[in-house]
């Protein structure tokens, strides 16, 4: 940013985006001026008493992460033990590679039936697209190998402050949904929170509008 000539800028990002986003406050808090995130990424630590008081909602919450290790994450397990042995499959077969990323379209969205009910049929084409005709199953798997170690970190500990401003937008059928308590106890910095009454994982794809006017709405505020 500094080689573009940007003095100050702003950060936003969801899923890996949100941890990157994050990390960008930290690194350099005299140019960003705030950090926007939606999938904020908040854990149990562990701490004695820490579950206590946590109502009915907040205890779903915490389903959630529950049901995404033994259930949802079999994809991540996988990319980040065995990325070439998949690589193979994937990149052997066009169907393969669709049924690999539509299957998350399925299951991370706010969808009733098939994932058309949230993303456009032409979109998700155009995103499976990309990965078979770069053949980019390989290097695409080989990310989470590569990154194993540090989302095992953040998985298990506190990660430090961010000493600038920051935003959370909620969408109710993310794959991950943030109880505020811990997510305020990571971030103490937050200033915006935002919950969404619909929409999921891919909030861009599948709600532009809410999450674009809650970005604007967020930074306009630190002018």
């Amino acid at each position: 940013m500094r080689r573009l000539g940007y003095d100050r800028y702003a950060a936003q990002g969801g899923d890996a985006g949100s941890v990157i986003s994050l990390e960008l406050g930290r690194v350099d808090p005299d140019r960003v001026v705030g950090v926007h995130v939606n999938m904020l990424m908040a854990f149990p630590s562990g701490e004695p008493g820490e579950m206590e008081g946590l109502g009915e909602e907040d205890q779903a919450r915490l389903g959630l992460l529950a049901r995404f290790d033994t259930e949802l994450s079999g994809y991540m397990k996988v990319q980040a033990t065995r990325p070439q042995t998949l690589a193979y499959a994937l990149s052997d077969s066009p169907v393969g590679q669709l049924a690999w990323i539509v299957e998350k379209f399925r299951e991370w969205t706010d969808s009733v039936k098939c994932p058309e009910d949230a993303v456009d049929r032409d979109r998700m084409l155009t995103n499976v697209m990309l990965y078979w005709l770069t053949a980019s199953a390989g290097s695409s798997a080989q990310y989470y190998y590569e990154g194993a170690a540090e989302v095992a970190r953040i998985a298990s500990g506190r990660p430090p402050g961010v000493p600038v401003p920051v935003g959370v937008a909620v969408f109710p059928h993310d794959i991950f949904v943030p109880v505020r308590r811990f997510a305020e106890r990571d971030v103490p910095t937050i200033e915006r929170w935002t919950e969404f009454d619909r929409g999921g994982h891919f909030a861009a794809l599948e709600e532009p509008g809410l999450l674009v006017d809650d970005v604007r709405a967020f930074f306009c505020s630190l002018r």
